[in-house]
């Protein structure tokens, strides 16, 4: 299954030192994305709201690799307000340093705008606890310690 860490930033202008030390992880550049609010919207017909055309499209897309409707608004609210987001698509352990070089770049925890985490079910959630024989389905995997979500689709 690939698994894909997402790093919201405030700060539009620091993702580029994120985005390099991720791909000096080895990352294949195709597999590093970041996302920021268009400074204008491509209109692509009479009926066309590019600016939420964009956001529609990027909730999709959150929510096709298993944010939950609220926090793929959270990720959307956060561009609006000028910041960046940051995917890093790949093996566990590529994407579990990605996230940690996102963490200690500040991203943001979007728990906190986004209200509870949602109970999926067969997800396995990190923790103290060691898992038993319980697959990952799809879904985010919590990890403590910094705001980059981990989502196994």
């Amino acid at each position: 299954m690939p698994k894909t860490t997402v790093g919201l930033f405030e700060d539009a202008g620091m993702v580029e030192d994120v985005v390099n030390q991720i791909e000096a992880l080895g990352f294949p550049r195709n597999e590093v994305r970041v996302v920021d609010e268009p400074q204008t919207f491509e209109v692509t017909g009479v009926m066309s709201f590019a600016r939420l055309d964009f956001e529609v499209d990027l909730m999709r897309e959150l929510t096709r690799i298993g944010a939950t409707k609220a926090e793929a608004q959270a990720y959307v609210d956060g561009l609006r307000r000028g910041g960046a987001l940051v995917f890093a698509t790949g093996t566990d352990d590529k994407v579990d340093a990605a996230a940690g070089i996102m963490n200690r770049h500040g991203a943001v925890e979007i728990e906190e705008t986004s209200g509870p985490e949602p109970e999926l079910p067969h997800i396995v959630r990190q923790s103290g606890m060691p898992a038993t024989e319980t697959a990952v389905m799809a879904g985010r995997i919590r990890q403590t310690g910094g705001g980059a979500c981990l989502f196994v689709w």
